[in-house]
């Protein structure tokens, strides 16, 4: 049900509130927030819909900050009621996948870990590890993540080379294989010498291993290789047995002592401080630790509510085969016997979620808990080290608050040509790499052989944050910038009073400036300056403040070296053929094929290109006036 949007907050507005109120059944389901632009700040479930929405609002209730923050801003409520508790939560789960809500920001997607991808919605799937677990397309899978990379790495490398796969992510030759198709160690993917099916195969294999179910396919392999013994296939069955004994090495020394090693489980737990909460999931299969992933979250939660939402977000995507029959947990879920129907009716088969308070089980629990509390530790190290250089630069720069979002933007080009620009975003100190970004310069005048920094960062600037500007009727520039994860606490360019006074320029044209901190690092003494301040701070290039400056410089080179070189790259691989309006990359190589050179292209009549087939009277003389410009 979708309500008219109000500009005033619901709390302002008792009697709104009330009818608002009033409107929403007891009824299981799901509801959001939405503040005055329309946009959904929050998402959430209940079994009874108005007693929990109403709590929201009752001064009693006991609201985090964040939460207590949520409500003052809360314009529109509105739901969406469900047969059972067990739709409200599968609909809660797949609507804040989908809007992201900024108040149910709850694990933290810091790029830390680790997660293996099968591109499945391909022909002949990709297996690759990344950092950044985003679904591009629906077919492709995710597995993590992952506590040890390292390890993770070498799991891909024994696949690969006990499992003939695909081992370069782009073909070395056009028309042959290379050779890892002689060594056997490819089937031949790039020239299609395996049939997509069959490879798809030998990919569900590699999966299994990341499924946690290596036993199962061991077992399967085994049936096989007895078949092809049966069969006088001497050979196959040789392979076979060499890839279960590759597998076999794989858990040889995960071993876990339980007294019930046929079950599957998982045993989640987590150690927080009053920030952060690092969750640990171990996955034991037969017996065996199969997989150790990781989770980081904001702890604005129960420590219940945290570890339900890791398992959710956790088995969301995962296949029914995935889900082990017994769940451990540290602390009791507030929605478990929800969560434990949900996944019943997914996997098959009954699923149990238990807090063991006693015995083996309980001691698996500690030693989760235990793994999890030495990764807090080591986040808190890096923490503390973090903080004191954001409470150094907050007294060099006497800002009022440690800067929570810095930005960096750098210019990178070689005498003007393939200009680009950078911009890389510290979060508490450290590189969030999923809010980098790239910007190639648009200005007209910054041609190869004209460079001009101070037009381009200016302009950088002005895109970056002209959606802020008052002069856009469309957007409220108060609450974007009021309490937005979006807006930067310090803005730093690389460079001198020059970039500096640019960007100072155009920040106070868009009517910004007011709201935002902007300095300048020069890199040859390491001297920050201010806006309208012709010295420099005194500071020494070695003091923490400086140096979380220095990193983040030097981030934003590297940022935007590395686009400007990929720039440049592309350039050199593209034809001038490409820039020729309606000739295609079909009729390119008819071209080609015909002259031989792009030199007898240029030096050819409309007559002669137009006896090329597939080129008419009308593209041949395109072709011939973009090589003789009138």
């Amino acid at each position: 049900m979708t309500i008219p949007t109000q500009t005033l907050p619901l709390i302002k507005e008792p009697e709104r509130l009330e009818s608002r109120l009033a409107e929403i059944p007891p009824e299981p389901g799901v509801y959001f927030m939405r503040d005055k632009n329309d946009r959904i700040m929050y998402i959430g479930k209940s079994r009874k819909l108005r007693s929990r929405v109403r709590s929201y609002f009752r001064d009693a209730y006991n609201k985090s900050e964040r939460i207590a923050t949520m409500v003052k801003l809360v314009t529109e409520i509105e739901f969406i009621v469900t047969d059972t508790e067990a739709e409200a939560l599968a609909l809660e789960a797949n609507l804040i996948k989908q809007h992201q809500p900024y108040f149910n920001v709850l694990l933290k997607d810091d790029k830390k870990y680790p997660y293996v991808c099968i591109t499945w919605s391909e022909d002949y799937p990709r297996i690759f590890i990344t950092r950044k677990r985003q679904l591009g397309k629906e077919k492709d899978k995710f597995y993590g993540p992952y506590t040890d990379s390292g390890l993770l790495r070498e799991i891909l490398r024994l696949c690969k080379r006990i499992f003939p796969l695909r081992q370069r992510p782009q073909p070395l030759f056009k028309d042959r294989p290379c050779l890892n198709y002689d060594l056997g160690r490819c089937p031949g993917v790039c020239q299609q010498l395996i049939l997509s099916e069959e490879y798809r195969k030998i990919v569900q294999k590699i999966a299994m291993v990341f499924q946690g179910r290596t036993q199962e396919l061991i077992d399967i392999l085994t049936q096989q290789m007895q078949a092809a013994s049966e069969g006088l296939n001497f050979e196959s069955a040789a392979r076979i047995r060499d890839q279960i004994a590759g597998l076999k090495s794989l858990n040889a020394n995960q071993k876990v002592s339980l007294p019930d090693d046929t079950v599957s489980r998982d045993a989640i737990a987590l150690a927080a401080d009053d920030k952060h909460a690092c969750i640990q999931l171990f996955q034991i299969r037969a017996g065996q630790l199969v997989g150790r992933l990781a989770f980081v979250a904001d702890t604005h939660a129960e420590p219940g509510a945290i570890l339900q939402r890791a398992l959710e977000e956790h088995y969301q995507t995962a296949d029914s085969v995935e889900i082990p029959a017994e769940i451990l947990v540290q602390h009791d879920l507030p929605d478990g016997e929800i969560l434990a129907d949900v996944l019943t009716q997914r996997k098959g088969r009954k699923v149990t979620i238990l807090a063991p308070m006693r015995q083996t089980k309980a001691e698996l629990i500690e030693m989760v808990e235990r793994n999890a509390q030495y990764e807090l530790q080591r986040m808190q190290k890096f923490g503390d080290r973090n903080h004191q250089a954001m409470q150094d630069l907050a007294a060099i720069l006497d800002l009022p608050d440690l800067p929570h979002r810095i930005e960096g933007y750098d210019i990178s080009h070689i005498q003007g040509s393939n200009a680009v620009a950078s911009q890389v975003v510290f979060i508490d100190g450290l590189p969030a790499k999923q809010h980098y970004r790239h910007y190639k310069i648009k200005n007209p005048t910054v041609t190869a052989g004209h460079s001009d920094d101070f037009a381009s960062l200016a302009e950088v600037i002005q895109r970056r944050f002209r959606k802020y500007s008052v002069s856009e009727s469309a957007i409220d520039p108060q609450l974007p910038r009021l309490g937005n994860p979006d807006w930067p606490d310090l803005i730093m360019i690389d460079g001198g009073k020059g970039q500096l006074s640019s960007v100072v320029a155009v920040l106070q044209e868009i009517n910004v400036l007011e709201d935002l901190r902007v300095v300048s690092l020069a890199k040859q003494r390491e001297e920050i300056f201010l806006p309208g301040e012709s010295k420099p701070l005194t500071t020494d290039a070695e003091q923490p403040g400086v140096q979380l400056l220095r990193r983040l410089r030097d981030e934003a080179h590297r940022f935007a070296v590395s686009f400007h070189r990929q720039q440049r790259t592309d350039k050199l691989k593209r034809s001038r053929l490409d820039e020729i309006h309606g000739l295609g990359h079909h009729r390119q190589k008819q071209l080609l094929g015909h002259f031989r050179s792009v030199d007898y292209i240029r030096q050819a009549t409309p007559t002669q290109l137009a006896e090329v087939s597939g080129i008419g009277p009308r593209l041949a003389q395109e072709i011939y006036d973009y090589f003789h410009p009138s």
